[in-house]
Parts: C-alpha cells; sequence; structure tokens
C-alpha cells in the first residue's frame, strides 16, 4: 500500500512541531545523522574526481613553466 500527500514546506513544519518532544528529538537526531553521512558522500565523491584527474608528466610540467615565463616576460607594462 502506497500514500502519497502533497504538502508544502511550512505544513510539514506544523506536523514537526506537534510531534511529542521526544519523536522531535528524535527526528532532529536522525535527520542530522543522514546529513552527515550525504556530506561523507560528497566528499567522497569529490575526493575520487580529484584523485581519477588527468596529471601532467614532468616534460608537460616543464613545458607549461616555460611557455607561462614566456608569456609573462613578453606582457607590456
Amino acid at each position: 500500500m502506497e500514500l502519497k500527500l502533497n504538502l508544502n514546506y511550512d505544513q510539514i513544519l506544523k506536523l514537526i512541531h506537534q510531534l511529542p518532544q521526544d519523536k522531535f528529538e528524535k527526528l532532529a537526531t536522525t535527520l542530522q545523522s543522514e546529513l552527515r553521512l550525504q556530506r561523507k558522500a560528497s566528499k567522497d565523491k569529490l575526493k575520487k574526481l580529484i584523485l581519477a584527474a588527468p596529471t601532467w608528466n614532468d616534460r608537460q610540467l616543464k613545458q607549461f613553466e616555460e611557455s607561462r615565463a614566456f608569456i609573462n616576460s613578453s606582457r607590456l607594462g
């Protein structure tokens, strides 16, 4: 059986404030822990992306540094 409700934010907030104190605290704890897990998953995804990013070898880095030095030295001003 499935029940779907179409509630806006204010309606949900009013329902939450009607909860008994112990249920309210349990809800708050659950939400905080789920948010913590989502943030950790997001950080893990970013870390994987960064570690999988392409890198330069020594020859490419040297070529970039030489090009950058040439550009910097040829600027007017």
